[in-house]
């Protein structure tokens, strides 16, 4: 068995491979969830508005609001304006910064895209940017050497659809020139981006360097456990 298993009968009818097209969140970065960032994210972010409230009571409200209630279909800064805060932007801002010690880039994305280049593909960036704002997430995808090294990036809050619905990952097709069955997609969530990718025609690839979503009655067409695992898969099906 090479590496980049396959999960049942691998895809047929599918041409030259393209393009590579990844996940964000526990693909290329990995996000750690940590209950003391969320409260110092809204200290510094009401002192960066200049409000007096208590944080903690904030904290408390926000659960409530935005961790117990809301779904990613709602806007985000729509639940901050009726949580009180009138400078979302800044308070976004700010929020956002304090959660930097969360994120973690795949110690490997770097040579991962630069190889994947080299070879002569295209490659993208296709997340679900709630509730980070998707202007944010770009300046992180900067900051972290990732945006230099991806030909597109697509967030669903810029284009009005999120994944697994089939037109954010159409739309970074499209931008590629890139047809469905030319392109990989790169994910760990087998609903968002396993489901998704595969309902446009993609080639997907679950990966498992981060975790490993069981979601049941959904199977990618190959595992990847390493990022080795997906350069091996892609020289494979260019053959």
């Amino acid at each position: 068995m090479w590496n980049g298993v396959p999960v049942g009968m691998p895809p047929s009818g599918r041409g030259v491979i393209e393009a590579v097209l990844f996940d964000w969140n526990n693909t290329l970065v990995q996000f750690t969830w940590d209950d003391e960032l969320l409260a110092e994210g809204h200290r510094a972010a009401l002192a960066a508005v200049e409000s007096g409230e208590d944080p903690a009571e904030f904290t408390g409200r926000y659960r409530a609001v935005v961790l117990e209630r809301a779904t990613p279909g709602d806007d985000y800064r729509d639940l901050l304006r009726e949580l009180g805060v009138d400078d979302v932007e800044r308070f976004i801002d700010a929020e956002h910064e304090a959660w930097q010690p969360a994120y973690a880039v795949l110690g490997s994305a770097h040579a991962l895209l630069d190889s994947l280049r080299a070879r002569g593909l295209k490659t993208g960036l296709v997340a679900n940017s709630w509730p980070d704002a998707g202007r944010v997430l770009r300046a992180d995808a900067a900051r972290l050497g990732l945006a230099e090294r991806l030909d597109t990036m697509v967030f669903s809050e810029e284009v009005g659809a999120g994944k697994p619905q089939p037109e954010i990952f159409l739309h970074a097709l499209g931008f590629l020139g890139v047809e469905p069955e030319h392109a990989v997609f790169v994910g760990d969530g087998l609903e968002t981006d396993v489901h998704g990718a595969a309902r446009v025609g993609m080639t997907t690839v679950q990966a498992l360097w981060f975790r490993a979503d069981d979601t049941p009655g959904i199977e990618p067409d190959f595992l990847a456990f390493t990022p080795m695992d997906v350069l091996n898969l892609v020289g494979r099906l260019a053959l």
